[in-house]
């Protein structure tokens, strides 16, 4: 493919126009429309509405934890640690459920104050006080591994953190964490818990809105995937070539296929995580049918394997190959890994809608939108910013729809 430049997809976005807190009422964001040429907008509580008759909607179902963990040296130095990935174990929900030491890899800020031993950190669970102790283990990629122990075998590292740690607010964000952001920083159907940031697109939804979803015969399923530090990592590069896109494992269940083949030309995604979930559900499957895989029972794509492998196999050929190697591994759902980058250029297998927010300037989000609805993605920016939407995580919501 030619090679992007970044410069193409900037625009002018003033700090006043980033949302530092949400609408007192999820559903009462407003919701921009754009069906092919033509740009309108309504509230997010009559999404139902606008979304085509007959569609399937896929949310993203991850829970975002308390993944922010403030440690303090005996000097006074603060250190910030946000635990991005379980590695030992490295099972997501056997790392929340143990009640001994666990590692994770971890970003750490102000590390060169962290030289070496153990932080403890007190925190209070059930009215009792407890130690938290932290210990940097070695270089794990471009982050640390990091062991966590606790002065108390009854409690689980899930009730640690939820304890002592803090919302992983975007860093566009300008406040700290308050109490109330440890609910409207989640979606209400939220349910897996894996996330450093929000599938941001979801915050708008209620149960009234799925309510209304249902009644009209818009049909649902889940995906999860678990949304790393890396959906802020900047591109710093002039040219999307030199991005090095993050990795983030996601789960689908068998259902959620048979759904998905089942609805073929009626699939919206809710957020870039649902999209980038199923894009990659068709490369997977395409290589399995290409001989790819191997023996792994844990699939990945990396970054620009979608732009390498044979696209002439069809979504139905794919995700039959997918349900057949679930039913040979007895597996009643996909877990897998991705780093693929949807940019200008792709073309989508999977999706036929996005429901999204109003991303950063020259972002890898905003790349995914324009090779949603090209060009197009400059109107509906404009629109925006003319309309006074508010953009960014606890910003306003769009329904982007290429008819």
């Amino acid at each position: 493919m030619i090679d992007i430049d970044l410069s193409e997809y900037k625009y002018d976005l003033p700090a006043e126009r980033i949302a530092q807190y949400p609408v007192n009422k999820r559903d009462l964001s407003k919701l921009l429309i754009c069906r092919g040429e033509i740009i309108t907008s309504d509230i997010f509580k009559n999404i139902a509405d606008n979304i085509p008759a007959g569609s399937l909607v896929v949310f993203n179902n991850t829970k975002v934890i308390r993944a922010r963990i403030l440690l303090r040296k005996n000097t006074g130095a603060g250190i910030e640690v946000l635990c991005l990935e379980p590695l030992l174990p490295f099972d997501y929900e056997l790392a929340f459920g143990s009640k001994e030491p666990v590692e994770w890899k971890c970003m750490i800020g102000n590390l060169k104050k962290w030289k070496n031993g153990i932080l403890n950190t007190p925190f209070i669970y059930k009215s009792r006080k407890y130690i938290l102790n932290a210990e940097k283990i070695k270089p794990e990629g471009d982050a640390w591994r990091v062991r966590f122990r606790w002065d108390c075998d009854s409690i689980s590292f899930s009730e640690v953190i939820e304890a002592i740690g803090h919302v992983p607010l975007p860093p566009y964000i300008n406040r700290e964490d308050e109490a109330e952001d440890g609910k409207r920083y989640q979606t209400v159907y939220s349910r897996i818990k894996g996330s450093v940031a929000a599938p941001t697109a979801g915050l708008h939804f209620t149960e009234n809105v799925l309510g209304t979803l249902d009644k009209k015969g818009i049909k649902s399923a889940e995906v999860t995937l678990h949304v790393g530090a890396g959906t802020f990592q900047p591109v710093k590069s002039k040219y999307i070539s030199g991005h090095e896109m993050h990795c983030e494992h996601f789960f689908v269940p068998v259902k959620t296929i048979i759904l998905l083949l089942e609805n073929q030309g009626k699939i919206v995604a809710v957020g870039t995580t649902s999209v980038r979930t199923l894009e990659s559900l068709f490369w997977l499957g395409v290589k399995l049918l290409s001989n790819k895989i191997g023996n792994e029972t844990s699939l990945f794509l990396g970054q620009w394997e979608a732009y390498e492998l044979n696209g002439s196999i069809s979504v139905k050929e794919s995700l039959l190959a997918l349900l057949d190697f679930l039913k040979k591994k007895n597996l009643d759902y996909l877990p897998a890994a991705t780093s693929m980058i949807i940019i200008p250029g792709y073309r989508f297998r999977i999706i036929d809608g996005l429901i999204t927010n109003f991303h950063q300037p020259g972002s890898t989000l905003l790349l995914l939108v324009s090779a949603f609805i090209g060009k197009t993605w400059k109107k509906v920016y404009e629109y925006a910013m003319e309309n006074d939407f508010r953009f960014l995580s606890y910003g306003d919501s769009s329904l982007l729809l290429r008819e």
